[in-house]
């Protein structure tokens, strides 16, 4: 298969010790197979075929680590609501939230949840992002969760993206297991669980743990089955109080904790003992109006690496834009530019585990790329309703 040499681009590669190097911008790109084999200031061009991209920036194509694109129904009427003054732990608890959509997904056949996702997912490819991440969890019983990953899985055979799945059956209680929550656990998250491992549908495993959720007792149980399996966890926490999600997951390695509003500078501490990425999602943080902001300082001085995502979702984050999502980042929570852009190439890849396949422009990584018509990374970050892209380049090749 015929080498391309990538030449006159303006190259971040996401990896700091080639962006820090004094050729850094010069750079050359060699791949080869969908992959990438060299990254230098002046490759040969014996045998490529060589790109001339114009000057243009080239970065690794962004990752959306956190998203939960595949549901029915729309709430619209919940953004109107909390609007006039009510509070989404209200909507939540008097059926509305996570269970309206439960309602509305249950409803969808394979088909229609597919169809309906692929507007979403192709918001966030037109952008350039190559990875994402999609968690069930608006089914809450076992037959409609795994209609969801199956739809999940299904993007990635009619779109050149890579899809990751997540399970997340423990989001909400539905109404049927109300008062019940162990027996859902075990009835629905736990043998729902092992019925998508054999299927060979999860790539991981999550939960919602907040006061409208879980507690961290109640997750025990699934947490433990998913060690058992050997399948990575996350958690969402932190979100609206402290529950002390995140040091708990921490217990268990998780790969990343989400939201973190209300996360302490212990629970930094324990993220960076245990290697898991802060996963920031400014969308819901803007949607629902929230004051308490991310502990960033904390997360900065303990050394834990930031990843960004949309959270892409009916009700508290309808965001599908990655661009979108820096600028918030940025502006909402005070990253650098950055921070932003390696909270959506290299902190988001190591978020799913996927540090050593994708998120950076390093030789043996998959060659996940995008031609920007912009020359820094502040430009993209600062402008906002503005798509600059000029190519879309997955596994080495400029896809649509």
């Amino acid at each position: 298969m015929l080498a391309t040499l990538w030449t006159n681009a303006r190259v971040v590669t996401a990896d700091a010790a080639i962006d820090r190097a004094p050729n850094a911008g010069t750079l050359e790109v060699l791949t080869q197979g969908g992959r990438i084999i060299a990254v230098g200031p002046a490759l040969s061009r014996e045998g490529c075929r060589v790109v001339d991209c114009g000057g243009r920036l080239l970065t690794p194509a962004p990752v959306d680590c956190h998203t939960h694109i595949v549901f029915g129904g729309d709430r619209a009427n919940e953004f109107e609501q909390r609007l006039e003054g009510v509070p989404y732990a209200q909507i939540a608890q008097t059926g509305g939230g996570i269970k309206a959509s439960m309602r509305a997904t249950r409803d969808m056949s394979l088909e229609a949840l597919v169809a309906a996702s692929l507007a979403r997912l192709d918001h966030l490819l037109s952008e350039g992002v190559s990875t994402v991440e999609v968690k069930s969890g608006y089914g809450l019983s076992v037959k409609a969760e795994l209609t969801m990953l199956r739809a999940a899985r299904a993007l990635a055979q009619v779109r050149g993206v890579r899809i990751v799945t997540t399970w997340l059956a423990a989001h909400a209680l539905p109404p049927e297991y109300e008062g019940r929550p162990d027996a859902y656990i075990a009835e629905v998250a736990i043998a729902g669980l092992e019925a998508a491992h054999a299927e060979g549908l999860v790539d991981a495993v999550d939960s919602f743990c907040e006061g409208i959720a879980f507690t961290t007792a109640q997750l025990a149980p699934l947490y433990n089955r998913a060690a058992a399996l050997g399948l990575p966890v996350k958690i969402h926490a932190e979100q609206l109080s402290h529950m002390g999600g995140t040091a708990f997951a921490c217990g268990y390695g998780a790969v990343s904790a989400d939201h973190l509003e209300y996360a302490t500078e212990a629970d930094a501490q324990a993220m960076a003992a245990s290697g898991t990425v802060a996963v920031l999602l400014p969308g819901a943080f803007y949607m629902l109006r929230e004051t308490v902001l991310p502990p960033v300082a904390a997360f900065r001085a303990a050394g834990v690496p930031m990843a960004l995502a949309t959270d892409c979702n009916p009700g508290t984050s309808p965001l599908t834009s990655i661009l979108l999502t820096m600028n918030m980042g940025a502006t909402l929570f005070r990253l650098t530019v950055p921070e932003c852009l390696l909270g959506v190439t290299a902190h988001a890849a190591r978020a799913l585990g996927l540090q050593d396949e994708t998120g950076r422009i390093a030789p043996g990584l998959s060659a996940d790329m995008v031609l920007w018509d912009v020359q820094t990374p502040a430009q993209l970050v600062a402008r906002i309703g503005f798509n600059p892209l000029h190519a879309r380049i997955f596994k080495g090749e400029v896809v649509a």
